[in-house]
């Protein structure tokens, strides 16, 4: 252990200067090194009544990324918490969550069109943006995980509002008086929109459960990831393969949760109605708050490092004060930190100076002026700065997969309706077309599941690296295989269009083909479930590990926000394509047409394949030119891992 920590010593001891400044250049007197404020000691500076960001000096037993239990209190025995036994109370969560998410997603749009009686247009999009603000809000369930609750009670606090919008749900497949009136309203009035519409208090009620639901995925789907992961130490030999498995097994969760949704609320739907398959979410959820609240006296907890906007803002404004100051002027000190091991933000290591966006550094410029620091809004600690250059660093990468985002949005709606003009026969047994969605989901299982005994051997001989991949290499390896999955499917499409057309098919788009299997479409479904497993779950583990200690839930956030800007691309996507290729006066559908015999669907798939492509070779230069982290805490970090 001594020639790590002396490396880190080293590290944290070297002076940080601005790039911009010659070696020499400034005076004896004025200038600082400012490794002195990271030699180890217990001088704290309370006397210039600044305060830490978050709420106060820590001491040094709570300080940094030191474990808590629930009480704040530092963890005396850590063998008696965490590890793997406390993931699994969290795994339960998960997975019931994602069996109400993804379960609401696929019947959601058939209940508002039979039963609520709205267009099916409308229903889609009133779904696309319960999926998409679902994701999007996600950065509101971080932000306070990060700033006051911590990962812990934020997930106590938003599961329980999501299971009381699936009990709001319930309610309304339950009672009549919720729903308006069903009798007379059979098929052929469905399709002529014959039926008795919603009254607006009703659509008023169903929207509250609905969005109640979604602002409880939002508040979870952030924390829990991040609270699984903080169950395991960064300071112990062998975290980086622990968390490796986590993020792989966190998504095997995920996985199992979809196949649920897919496939027995989808029969309960079928053959015991609304009611029960909602029912069924419902206590699904309530059994996975139970089993994660009995796991409470295994967690382990990080403390919110306080408002993770206010400090980010506190920068922002501290180098706009300071943008006409030079780094080589005569009032210039230094880079400012507080003194001694730990950083002035609660819940965070301190974090080593980078060259990258050297407007930032203004904001720790400190001058003669600043004094000791009292100001924050004028003069901010150098680990301060490098928790906003991480942010703007890592926003790239989740940027990046908005297009796979976009492409898991579109094979939803598209390949369903794919589905109805084929057979869904498998010998006797014949697959409703509602369960399509679970081939990608059985993919992601199997995928999952044979990982670290086919493709990690395999990578780790090709590339040398222990993983066999890093984390933005798998994520540009599933990227590449989303653009497999819309090229393969723009080439079926073309195909079945064709047959459709050549067998008399061309009106009868809702009737199934018994000549042509609906199981081509397993081809592209496996590929996209390869991209998902490569891409996300790489992505989440990227996203913790890289963001700043006490922004780890934000950091995870940029996912879910990746995601829900997916949704909402993906209808504008839509919206621009009928717009574009539609023109009803001169008789010529779109490639959205209603009957897909008639439009072109497999243009569509094409115009995803050449976005996908782009969006990859920007990934490519993203990556190319990302480096990762160096952790002045972390004992195994002498370098930059390779990508």
């Amino acid at each position: 252990m001594a020639a790590p920590v002396a490396a880190v010593e080293a590290a944290a001891a070297k002076e940080i200067r601005s790039p911009e400044v010659p070696p020499g250049s400034l005076s004896l007197q004025h200038s600082k090194k400012l490794g002195a404020h990271f030699m180890e000691s217990d001088e704290r500076r309370f006397s210039t009544g600044r305060r830490a960001l978050g709420g106060g000096y820590d001491p040094p037993s709570a300080a940094g990324t030191t474990p808590v239990n629930i009480r704040g209190e530092p963890i005396e025995d850590l063998s008696k918490t965490g590890g793997w036994v406390a993931a699994f109370f969290i795994f339960g969560n998960e997975m019931a969550e994602r069996m109400a998410y993804f379960g609401l997603s696929v019947n959601m749009v058939i209940f508002m069109f039979k039963v609520m009686h709205r267009p099916f247009a409308a229903s889609a999009n009133a779904v696309n943006n319960f999926l998409g603000i679902s994701q999007a809000s996600s950065v509101l369930g971080g932000f306070l995980a990060d700033a006051y609750l911590g990962r812990y009670w934020t997930i106590a606090a938003f599961t329980t509002l999501y299971l009381m919008g699936l009990v709001a749900l319930t309610l309304c497949a339950t009672v009549p008086a919720l729903v308006p009136p069903q009798a007379g309203c059979d098929k052929l009035a469905m399709l002529l929109g014959a039926c008795a519409p919603a009254e607006p208090w009703q659509m008023a009620y169903l929207q509250t459960a609905l969005y109640v639901t979604a602002f409880g995925a939002a508040g979870i789907r952030p924390c829990v990831s991040s609270f699984g992961a903080d169950q395991f130490d960064e300071r112990s030999p062998g975290y980086k393969r622990r968390l490796d498995r986590f993020f792989n097994l966190f998504y095997l969760a995920v996985t199992l949760g979809a196949i649920a949704a897919f496939t027995a609320v989808v029969y309960i739907q079928m053959h015991r109605g609304w009611a029960a398959a909602f029912g069924t979410l419902a206590v699904a959820m309530g059994a996975s708050n139970a089993l994660f609240f009995a796991g409470t006296p295994l967690y382990r907890h990080r403390l919110p490092g306080g408002s993770p906007l206010t400090r980010v803002a506190q920068v922002l404004v501290a180098a706009f004060r300071k943008r006409n100051a030079s780094f080589d002027s005569g009032g210039y000190v230094g880079l400012y930190e507080v003194a001694g091991v730990k950083s002035a933000v609660r819940g965070s290591a301190k974090i080593e100076h980078t060259d990258d966006f050297r407007w930032l550094d203004k904001a720790a410029l400190r001058l003669e002026e600043d004094g000791d620091g009292g100001d924050p809004w004028r003069l901010c600690t150098v680990t301060q700065v490098e928790e906003v250059k991480i942010l703007l660093r890592l926003l790239p990468v989740p940027a990046c997969t908005v297009m796979l985002s976009v492409v898991l949005t579109e094979f939803l709606t598209l390949s369903v309706q794919q589905a109805y003009t084929l057979n869904t026969r498998v010998a006797a047994l014949r697959l409703p077309v509602a369960c399509m969605p679970v081939f990608p989901c059985l993919a992601i299982f199997l995928i999952l599941a044979l990982y670290y005994h086919t493709f990690a051997p395999v990578a780790r001989r090709l590339t040398g690296h222990p993983h066999g991949a890093s984390q933005l290499q798998r994520v540009g390896l599933g990227l590449a295989f989303s653009v497999l999955s819309v090229a393969w499917a723009g080439l079926f499409e073309r195909y079945r269009r064709g047959y459709a057309i050549r067998h008399g098919y061309l009106a009868l788009f809702l009737t199934p083909m018994p000549e042509l299997s609906a199981y081509w479409l397993l081809i592209q479904y496996c590929l996209i479930g390869v991209a998902e497993v490569f891409c996300l779950v790489a992505l989440l583990e990227f996203l913790y590990q890289e963001a700043p200690d006490a922004m780890r839930s934000v950091g995870s956030a940029y996912a879910a926000v990746a995601g829900g800007l997916g949704c909402f691309l993906a209808s504008a996507l839509n919206s621009a394509v009928e717009a574009a290729t539609g023109d009803d006066e001169a008789g010529r559908p779109s490639w959205l047409a209603q009957n897909i015999n008639v439009g072109r669907f497999d243009y569509l798939y094409w115009l995803l394949a050449v976005l996908s492509t782009i969006n990859l070779l920007v990934f490519i230069y993203v990556a190319k030119r990302y480096r990762y982290r160096v952790r002045l805490d972390a004992p195994q970090a002498t370098g930059v891992d390779k990508q």
